[in-house]
C-alpha cells in the first residue's frame, strides 16, 4: 500500500512538470521577447495621382513617380503579438505629397500635353490605420531567440487619412482648392461632379522584412501602399474645363476671381475663352488617386519574458 502512495505521488509530479515543460515551450515559442512593441520609421512618401509623370502617356504605379518632388514621411507604431507569427498593429503617418505637370520631361511625346496643362498642387498627408502582420517563416526558424534572425512580413489592413491639396496663385498665397469647386462641385449644372471629403478612408496593403540586432530591438524596411476611394486628393479628376462663369453664381467674389485664375493654369492656344474639351483633357476619372510609403523601420520589444522560465527544462526521453 505505501509502494502505491509513493508511485500515485511520483505519477502526478511527473505529470506536474510535463504540462509545465509545455507550457513553457508553448511560452518560448509564441512570446519569447514579449507581447508588446514600440517603433517608428521614417522614409519618402510617393503620390500616384494625374499630375505630373513621365514620358509617353499616364502610367500607374511606379512607372509614373515624379522622384524630384517626394518628401519623407514618419510613422509611429504600437504592436500586440499574440503569437510570433501574428500580430496586431496600430499606426500613425505624418507625409506630403505634390504633383506639378511642369515635372514632366520634354520628349516631345503625350507627356507634352500635362505639360502645356501645367496643373500643380501640394497636400499634408494625416493618416491612422489598423493591420494584421503575419510572419510566415517563423515556422521555420531552428532556434529561440530573435537575435540575428531575419523576419519578411506581410501587412494589411485599414484607415483613415485627411489631406488638403492647395495650388499657388499669382500672388505667392498657397490657396486651398476644395472650397473653389475647379471641377463644379455641387453645381447643378455640373451633376456628375461631387463635393468631396477631406478625410476618407483608405486600405493599407505591403510587406516588409525585419532584422533584430538584439533580442528586444530590430531595424527593418517596409513597402505600404495606400489604396484610395477619391480622385481628388490632387483636385484633379474630371477630363473638361467647366464654364468659369458659373463661379460667379456659387462663390463669393474674391473667390470667383480666384477660381478663374487656378482652374486653368495652361498654355494651351484657343480658338475661344475657355478650354473645351475636344481641345483639352483637364484629368483622368478612370482611376482613382494613390500613394505609398517606403520606411525604414526601428523597434524595441517590451515585456520581456519571465527568466526564470529558461530554467525548465523538458525531460528528454530515449
Amino acid at each position: 500500500m505505501r509502494t502505491s502512495i509513493h508511485f500515485l505521488r511520483l505519477s502526478v509530479l511527473f505529470s506536474y512538470l510535463n504540462i509545465l515543460c509545455v507550457t513553457g515551450n508553448a511560452q518560448s515559442i509564441s512570446t519569447p521577447n514579449g507581447k508588446f512593441e514600440l517603433g517608428a520609421g521614417v522614409g519618402p512618401m510617393f503620390f500616384l495621382g494625374d499630375l505630373g509623370g513621365t514620358a509617353g502617356v499616364g502610367k500607374t504605379f511606379i512607372k509614373d513617380l515624379n522622384l524630384p518632388l517626394t518628401k519623407l514621411s514618419k510613422s509611429a507604431y504600437f504592436n500586440y503579438y499574440p503569437t510570433e507569427w501574428l500580430g496586431f498593429r496600430v499606426s500613425a503617418t505624418m507625409g506630403f505629397v505634390e504633383g506639378k505637370d511642369s515635372e514632366a520631361p520634354a520628349k516631345g511625346g503625350d507627356e507634352e500635353d500635362r505639360k502645356y496643362r501645367n496643373l500643380s498642387f501640394k497636400s499634408n498627408i494625416n493618416e491612422a490605420y489598423a493591420a494584421i502582420e503575419l510572419y510566415p517563416t517563423v515556422f521555420f526558424e531552428k532556434y529561440e531567440g530573435l537575435q540575428g534572425k531575419m523576419r519578411p512580413y506581410l501587412v494589411g489592413g485599414a484607415g483613415m487619412f485627411h489631406f488638403n491639396p492647395k495650388a499657388q496663385d499669382i500672388d505667392g498665397k498657397w490657396v486651398e482648392l476644395a472650397p473653389l469647386r475647379l471641377e463644379g462641385q455641387g453645381m447643378a449644372e455640373y451633376p456628375d461632379s461631387k463635393p468631396y471629403k477631406l478625410t476618407q478612408m483608405n486600405v493599407v496593403m505591403g510587406f516588409g522584412f525585419k532584422y533584430y540586432l538584439k533580442e528586444n530591438m530590430y531595424v527593418g524596411l517596409e513597402i505600404l501602399h495606400r489604396k484610395l476611394f477619391t480622385d481628388y486628393v490632387d483636385d484633379v479628376s474630371h477630363n473638361y474645363y467647366i464654364d468659369p462663369i458659373y463661379f460667379d453664381h456659387y462663390l463669393s467674389p474674391a473667390d470667383a476671381v480666384r477660381a478663374r485664375r487656378l482652374y486653368y493654369r495652361g498654355t494651351y492656344t484657343f480658338p475661344t475663352t475657355r478650354p473645351y474639351q475636344e481641345f483639352a483633357e483637364r484629368g483622368d476619372p478612370k482611376q482613382n488617386d494613390a500613394y505609398f510609403t517606403s520606411i525604414i523601420r526601428f523597434g524595441w520589444r517590451l515585456n520581456k519574458k519571465d527568466p526564470r522560465l529558461k530554467q525548465l527544462k523538458c525531460p528528454t526521453y530515449y
